[in-house]
C-alpha cells in the first residue's frame, strides 16, 4: 500500500518513498528538558508514534529507525539549576543541570509511555554531539557561510539562496516583520547563533572560539546527519518550530552538501475548549496533571487522534468524556481476543492517507458496531482483526487494561454503543428545543425519562454532557424521538 504525506516543503502530498527501503529514516525535534510536558508537547508525539507504527507495519519494524533528540543544554535549563544551586543544593553547576536534566527526561518518558508512544530508536542527547556540532560549525566558517566575532560564531543567512522557502518567507520579509535579535557582532541582523560564548559560572565546552555552548539550531543538524546521514526520508515537528527552526536547519545542512530530509512533516497546535492554552488563562495543563486526574493515556491519545495532525486540535472536557466511554465499549469487544491479528486494510489505508487518523478511528466505530450485533468470539478473525487496527494507531493496548473496569470474558456487560450514545443525543438536542420554545412540560418530561434510563445529565455554559450509567435501558426512552 502506498504512503502518501504532505510535504510541507512542497505544500501538498506526495507518494512517500524511501530512500532505502531496508532503513528507513525519521527524525523529529524532541522537548527542551527543564520541566513537564504540557498537553500541547504531546501532541507531536503522538503524531509520529503513530507514523512510526505505520512504517514499522509496513517495512518492518527492523527496517524503520526514528530519532527524537533531547536538547539538554538551554538557558532555561541553566537557570533552572542555577536557582537550585542559590538555594543551597550541593554540586557543581554542571553536575545540577546534568541532575535536572536527568530527572526531567525520567518525567517525559513515564508521560510519554502513559500515552502508549513507542521509544523511539535513538534518543540523543545535546551534550553527547557537541563535538560534532563543533566540526559542523568548523566546515561551515571554512565553506564562508559563518564567521566568528567577539567569542560567538554566526551563520550567514544570506549566503544560502534557498533561506525561507520551506517557511515561504523572503529574506526581505523576515526583515521587515521579524523581530530579530541586533548584537553589534552581527553582519545582518537575520545570522543566526550557531556558537556562544559561556561565562565560568555556566556550562561550556571548549571549541576554537573559546569555551562556550553550541546554539540550539545547530544541535538537530548535527544529531540527525550523525545518526541518520547526510540524507533521511522524514523530518518532523510542530509548525510552531517550521520557522526559524526548521529552516535554519535546512541552511546549515545544505551549505555543507547534505541532501537532509526529502519530507517535512509539521502537525498544528493545540488549544483548550477553544482557547490557546495559556496560564493566562487558567487552561494549561500538563500530561501528568490529566494522568493525576484519573484521565487515563489512552483516552488523552484518542482525543489527540479524533482531529488530523494538519488541524487545530481543540481539547475539551465533552470529548474526553465521549473518548473513555468509546474505549471502555470497545474494549468490552476485545476481552479474551488474542492479539496477531492482521490490521484491517480500511485502516492502513486511512492511516497511508497523510495520517488521516479520523477516518482510522470512523472504520474503527463501524467494526465495534459490527461486532456489537454477535456474541462474544463469535467470528474470533474479526474480533482479531478489530484488535489489531486499533493497536496500530497505538489504541487497546494490553498496558492500559488494568485502567478500566472488569468485564467478564463470557457474558459482556453493558457498555453504550454508538447507537444509544445517537438516541441520548438525539433526545437532549429534544430537550433543548423545547427550551428554547418555553414547553417545560415536555422539556421536564424527557429530563426524568433520561434519568428513569440511568443517564447521568450535566448542563454547564459550553454544553451539555452526559455518561450512561450501568443500569443504562435504552428501551424507557422509546417512542421519545
Amino acid at each position: 500500500m502506498t504512503i502518501r504525506l504532505y510535504n510541507t516543503a512542497q505544500r501538498k502530498k506526495v507518494d512517500f518513498a524511501p530512500i532505502d527501503p531496508e532503513n528507513v529514516r525519521m527524525y523529529v525535534c524532541g522537548p527542551t528538558v527543564y520541566d513537564r510536558a504540557h498537553l500541547g508537547n504531546a501532541r507531536p508525539v503522538i503524531v509520529f508514534d503513530t507514523l512510526f507504527r505505520l512504517l514499522r507495519h509496513v517495512y518492518g519494524a527492523e527496517h524503520v529507525t526514528y530519532v527524537r533528540n533531547f536538547t539538554d543544554v538551554d538557558d532555561k535549563i541553566n537557570a533552572t539549576a542555577l536557582a537550585r544551586k542559590e538555594a543551597g543544593a550541593e554540586g557543581s553547576l554542571e553536575e545540577l543541570v546534568r541532575e535536572r536534566s536527568d530527572e526531567t527526561i525520567g518525567w517525559y518518558h513515564a508521560d510519554m509511555d502513559a500515552l502508549g508512544a513507542l521509544r523511539p530508536t535513538k534518543e540523543p542527547r545535546a551534550t553527547a554531539f557537541i563535538g560534532q556540532m563543533v566540526a559542523m560549525i568548523e566546515a561551515l566558517i571554512e565553506k564562508g557561510h559563518a564567521y566568528a566575532k567577539e567569542g560567538h560564531v554566526l551563520f550567514r543567512v544570506r549566503s544560502y539562496e534557498k533561506y525561507g522557502a520551506l517557511s515561504g518567507r523572503t529574506v526581505d520579509d523576515m526583515i521587515a516583520g521579524a523581530r530579530v535579535e541586533v548584537a553589534p557582532f552581527k553582519e545582518d541582523p537575520l545570522d543566526f547563533v550557531l556558537w556562544k560564548p559561556s561565562t565560568d559560572d555556566l556550562p561550556g565546552w571548549d571549541s576554537p572560539w573559546g569555551r562556550g555552548r553550541p546554539g540550539w539550531h545547530i544541535e538537530c543538524s548535527a544529531m540527525a546527519a550523525e545518526l541518520l546521514g547526510e540524507s533521511f526520508d522524514i523530518h518532523g515537528g510542530g509548525n510552531d518550530l517550521q520557522f526559524p527552526h526548521h529552516e535554519n536547519e535546512i541552511a546549515q545542512s545544505a551549505c555543507m552538501g547534505h541532501g537532509f530530509a526529502n519530507v517535512w512533516m509539521h502537525n498544528e497546535m493545540l488549544q483548550v475548549e477553544g482557547k490557546k492554552m495559556s496560564k493566562s488563562l487558567g487552561n494549561f495543563f500538563t500530561v501528568r496533571d490529566l494522568l493525576e486526574q484519573g484521565v487515563l493515556g489512552e483516552v488523552i491519545r484518542f482525543v489527540m487522534l479524533s482531529t488530523h495532525y494538519r488541524k487545530p486540535m481543540d481539547w475539551t472536557e465533552k470529548k474526553r468524556v465521549e473518548a473513555e466511554q468509546t474505549l471502555l465499549f470497545w474494549r468490552s469487544l476485545t476481552v479474551g481476543v488474542p492479539e496477531g491479528g492482521k490490521p484491517d486494510r480500511e485502516v492502513v489505508a486511512a492511516l497511508s492517507d497523510d495520517l488521516n487518523t479520523h477516518a482510522a478511528l470512523m472504520r474503527l466505530h463501524a467494526m465495534a458496531k459490527e461486532l456489537d450485533q454477535m456474541q462474544p468470539h463469535e467470528n474470533l478473525e474479526l474480533e482479531e482483526q478489530f484488535l489489531a487496527s486499533a493497536q496500530i494507531t497505538g489504541l487497546l493496548l494490553d498496558d492500559w487494561r488494568g485502567g478500566y473496569p472488569a468485564v467478564s470474558d463470557v457474558e459482556r456487560n453493558y457498555i453504550e454503543s454508538a447507537d444509544d450514545r445517537a438516541l441520548v443525543e438525539g433526545i437532549l438536542a429534544k430537550r433543548q428545543r423545547a427550551r428554547e420554545e418555553k414547553d417545560f412540560a415536555m422539556s421536564d418530561m424527557l429530563r426524568d425519562a433520561l434519568k428513569a434510563a440511568d443517564v447521568d445529565v450535566k448542563d454547564a455554559k459550553d454544553g451539555v454532557t452526559f455518561k450512561l450509567g450501568p443500569d443504562f435501558d435504552p428501551s424507557k426512552l422509546e417512542g421519545l424521538l
